[in-house]
């Protein structure tokens, strides 16, 4: 079952056209990359998986919604559905690591205590995170902040993950530990799409590779055999 299913969709930002005819089609459990310069349209494109920017020409269809007439007031029950992860990290500074995933589990219906502490320990633990739930924002390390923004987009079991350059703002290592991290999540059936402008990691954790340039958004996945091929080299 496809999870993202576009044809022939045209994306503007305000007026301008910024990608023609996309044609995408991304499965449960996939795990893509989606690559391309700066301003090449990589971001506009993720932002219309989750209604940020509207879809106006073409069919694009994102798990169960109509994105072509998706109306702005029910854009909060499709972002229940849907795991957000930021460059920039997007956490409440004013407040623990806990609170932050606690005023996240609330505002998506959470209502039991026991039940919202334990999936808190949950996601915390799987992200390697379980000791620092008191801890401000400002406490941890830029690494340390994205573990959380994980933790936080996975609380609802999403079906889908959308990553726009989680690793933009980290070093070498850390990257490699936030993608690994990605990649057994996708693994354990959510769907990932990252933006990423290192294309060291796709050597790493291989995947679906989508190029954006000259307003075209193209599949440039390496067959498998020419990766086995590649690791053989190695």
């Amino acid at each position: 079952m496809n999870l993202i299913d576009y044809k022939d969709v045209n994306v503007y930002q305000e007026s301008q056209l910024v990608l023609q005819n996309v044609n995408v089609q991304i499965g449960e459990g996939e795990f893509v990359y989606l690559t391309g310069k700066v301003g090449a349209g990589k971001s506009s494109f993720l932002k219309t998986l989750y209604g940020e920017l509207p879809v106006k020409e073409g069919s694009a269809q994102v798990m169960d919604c109509n994105m072509t007439e998706l109306k702005r007031r029910h854009l909060p029950e499709l972002r229940k559905k849907l795991g957000i992860i930021f460059q920039d990290f997007q956490l409440l500074t004013d407040r623990t690591v806990d609170a932050n995933l606690r005023f996240v589990l609330k505002a998506t219906g959470w209502k039991n205590k026991v039940e919202i502490n334990q999936r808190i320990s949950d996601v915390l633990e799987l992200v390697g995170m379980a000791t620092k739930g008191y801890k401000m924002p400002s406490e941890l390390s830029g690494g340390e902040q994205q573990r959380i923004v994980i933790a936080r987009a996975i609380l609802n079991s999403p079906k889908l993950i959308l990553a726009d350059e989680p690793t933009g703002n980290l070093d070498a290592e850390t990257s490699r530990q936030i993608v690994e991290l990605l990649q057994q999540i996708s693994k354990a059936g959510s769907t990932v799409v990252m933006i990423t402008h290192n294309l060291h990691l796709l050597e790493q954790f291989p995947g679906r590779q989508f190029h954006c340039e000259d307003h075209h958004l193209t599949e440039v996945t390496m067959p498998q055999e020419e990766q086995d091929s590649t690791e053989e080299i190695d």
